[in-house]
């Protein structure tokens, strides 16, 4: 009898891509080949994101197309995987009727014995959080389309319950990877002819392995990995300002492997906002933290995360957002307005009382900065030669190929006798407020 075909579509953050992978390589032992092709597949499973309202309407609206399927195909089943699942458990089996599996983060292992359940006519959720899930031991089946590029998850959950993240409830408490399984995943990846890992958690700062005499904490980690090999570059993200320590930046500026861009979500410029918030960091500490960066990593870029809009914030308050901005001269960012969450500690205690117009036109104002300083963040590197490591053909043309400096910015050139995986040096000509343009030399 023939493997049944999964189709897994993933919305979200990176560490759902790595989820997603999870669940492949646990379906593979279990009569299952992944497809691309979702008109094939016997089961087909959608990877959520609950971090904004946003993207659970897109989830909602997805789940309805698939109505479609399921009407030509009555035996293809569908599941929702991920926080989203988390949140809303049973209620997502009653409001979507074609919904055959509802499965949290931690469940996926469960999902061979739910997916008999459904197989019987029965309804399969498992949304049950776990204090001690990794999947550590788990080879991830690698779905990325460059074969370059990939992730490995370091740690799951998060303790720091900022007022505004379901992190926490959907995700669970914080809990290690054991290191020997992270170095591992790492140094596979690279025997395969990946060039870059990213090592992803919610906060990788706070990572700690405890077992034995010698605890082994996120510096150490990070040092194992980058030894791997010196063609092997290493990311990580996210950190958090009250975590960032100048070990870590010293150990970044030390090995040539570790990318120089740092992402460092600030939310706000606004110390009385950031307390409204619990990000238990000041506007003080974080400029603090910013000139550790520019003193010890000064080639580093820095990027960031901005939330427009948050409960109570006042005009002084967004402008002191926008003059942080300024002041750090931000490379790149992620720019949202404000939407309350169910469950959080903002919807049950904090009042969403900044207009929908003024959240709007401070985002856009937030925007048209940003836009501004990553055109002359780009400009500074017009003339510049940069080590590239090649990913792929650009979506543009397919006389040009695109890659990333360390720095993490796109650069585009022409196709000469490289492939993805390869890494050239490269002068930058032109840029866009997006992209660096060059030669090879």
């Amino acid at each position: 009898m023939p493997n049944r075909k999964l189709y897994i579509e993933t919305y979200g953050c990176q560490m759902n891509v790595v989820d997603s992978e999870v669940v492949a390589a646990i379906l593979l032992q279990h009569h299952y080949d992944v497809t691309e092709d979702i008109n094939e597949a016997d089961l087909v499973l959608v990877n959520t994101c609950s971090i904004r309202d946003n993207a659970e309407q897109r989830v909602r609206a997805r789940i309805r197309d698939l109505r479609k399927l399921k009407e030509q195909k009555e035996q293809v089943s569908i599941g929702v995987i991920g926080c989203m699942a988390e949140r809303l458990k049973e209620k997502l089996l009653e409001d979507e009727s074609i919904v055959d599996l509802v499965v949290g983060p931690d469940a996926y292992r469960d999902l061979p014995a739910l997916l008999e359940e459904v197989e019987s006519g029965e309804k399969g959720i498992n949304t049950i959080l776990s204090l001690e899930e990794t999947y550590g031991d788990i080879r991830p089946v690698r779905m990325d389309r460059n074969h370059v590029t990939s992730f490995v998850a370091i740690m799951r959950g998060c303790n720091n319950f900022c007022a505004y993240c379901v992190v926490p409830g959907t995700r669970g408490r914080e809990r290690s990877r054991d290191p020997e399984t992270i170095l591992r995943e790492a140094s596979e990846l690279f025997l395969n002819g990946y060039r870059e890992v990213t090592l992803l958690g919610q906060n990788v700062n706070s990572y700690i392995w405890k077992k034995g005499d010698h605890p082994v904490r996120f510096e150490k980690l990070l040092e194992m990995v980058a030894g791997i090999d010196p063609a092997f570059r290493v990311r990580f993200a996210t950190s958090h300002p009250k975590d960032l320590s100048d070990e870590l930046l010293r150990l970044i500026a030390q090995y040539p492997n570790l990318c120089k861009s740092i992402h460092l979500p600030v939310q706000s410029g606004s110390s009385s906002v950031l307390e409204r918030m619990n990000r238990r960091y000041t506007r003080e500490h974080y400029m603090d933290r910013i000139s550790a960066i520019r003193k010890i990593v000064p080639a580093a870029t820095i990027s960031t995360d901005i939330i427009a809009g948050f409960c109570g914030e006042t005009e002084e308050e967004h402008q002191q957002t926008l003059s942080l901005m300024e002041w750090v001269a931000y490379d790149f960012a992620y720019m949202f307005k404000y939407s309350e969450r169910p469950g959080t500690y903002a919807s049950e205690k904090l009042k969403d009382d900044v207009p929908e117009p003024v959240k709007t036109r401070r985002l856009n104002e937030i925007i048209e900065l940003q836009s501004r300083l990553s055109l002359k963040s780009k400009q500074q590197d017009v003339g510049r030669k940069f080590e590239v490591l090649v990913e792929g053909t650009s979506k543009k043309s397919q006389e040009q190929l695109y890659g990333r400096t360390s720095q993490n910015k796109v650069v585009v050139f022409p196709k000469k006798n490289v492939k993805p995986g390869d890494y050239v040096e490269v002068k930058v000509s032109d840029c866009t407020s997006a992209t660096l343009i060059g030669r090879q030399v």
